[in-house]
C-alpha cells in the first residue's frame, strides 16, 4: 500500500510539480524513521512517498517504476542497478514460547535440521509458527517487527547474515535521488558536494570555500607625542 509522507505543515495541495515525486520502497524489517526526519528538515516542502514492498517484489518494483529507490535485501540481481550496501542483519529462528529451542540463548543450524521450515514469504507465516506447524527463519528486524506474546526468537549462531542495501535504476533521471542517497550516507546539508550539486542544478556557480585568513600583524608602537607649542620640555639633570 502506497503511503504519501508529508513533512509537518505541508499538505498535498502544496506539492509543486518538481517536488512531487520521490518514491522510496522498503522491504519488511527496514525502518525509515531517521531518514524521513532528516528529509523533512532539509526539504520541508518536498513530500517523501514511501511504499511497503514484499521481498519477492523488490526488483520488479524498481523495474516497473513504482519506486525511485528501494531498501532491498540481498542477494538481488544488480544489472542496470546502483546498490549501496548498508548493514548486515542477524538471522534468527522464530518458535512458540513453549518450544524446546526457546530455552536456549542461541541455536545452531544443525539443531533446526529436523524442524519443519515455514516459508517466510507466506502472509500467515507467523501464525503458522504459533499453530505449531514449524519454525521460521527470518532476519532479526523482521522477527522484532512481528513481536507477539505467544512467540519468541533466538539467534542462529552459524547462519550467514543477510544484507540490506539501497538500490535504484542506473537510468532513473529523478534529481532527488542524489539528495536521498546523500542523507542515507550521512552527508550533511552543508557538505561541499551537496552545496556544489545544488548550485549546479540551480545554474549558479558554486561558491569556493573561504581560504584561511593570514594572521594579523602586530601593531607598531605609536610614536611619542610631540609637545604642544609653547610648552617646554623639562631639562635633564
Amino acid at each position: 500500500m502506497r503511503r504519501p509522507y508529508y513533512p509537518a505543515g505541508v499538505t498535498s495541495d502544496e506539492r509543486t510539480p518538481a517536488a512531487s515525486g520521490l518514491r522510496v520502497g522498503f522491504v519488511p524489517g527496514v525502518t525509515l524513521t531517521k531518514w524521513r526526519r532528516i528529509w523533512a528538515e532539509r526539504f520541508p516542502r518536498t513530500p517523501l512517498e514511501v511504499l511497503d514492498v514484499a521481498q519477492s517484489d523488490q526488483r520488479s518494483a524498481l523495474d516497473a517504476g513504482l519506486v525511485d529507490l528501494c531498501f532491498v535485501r540481498l542477494p538481488l540481481p544488480t544489472d542496470e542497478l546502483h546498490a549501496i550496501r548498508l548493514y548486515d542483519e542477524v538471522p534468527v529462528v522464530v518458535v512458540p514460547k513453549d518450544h524446546p529451542l526457546a530455552g536456549h540463548e542461541d541455536v545452531a543450524l544443525a539443531g533446526l535440521a529436523s524442524e519443519p521450515a515455514i516459508d517466510p514469504s507466506l502472509a500467515d507465516a507467523f501464525d503458522r509458527v504459533a499453530w505449531g506447524a514449524g519454525v521460521l527463519r527470518v532476519p532479526h528486524a523482521v522477527a522484532r517487527s512481528h513481536s507477539r506474546r505467544d512467540l519468541t526468537y533466538r539467534p542462529i549462531r552459524d547462519a550467514e547474515p543477510t544484507t540490506i542495501a539501497l538500490a535504484w535504476l542506473v537510468d532513473n533521471p529523478n534529481p532527488l535521488i542524489d539528495e536521498f542517497v546523500g542523507i542515507v550516507r550521512g552527508r550533511t546539508a552543508n557538505s561541499s558536494r551537496t552545496a556544489a550539486d545544488r548550485a549546479a542544478k540551480a545554474g549558479a556557480e558554486p561558491q569556493p570555500a573561504s581560504s584561511p585568513q593570514p594572521p594579523k600583524q602586530p601593531r607598531r608602537p605609536a610614536a611619542p607625542r610631540r609637545p604642544a607649542r609653547g610648552v617646554r620640555r623639562p631639562r635633564k639633570h
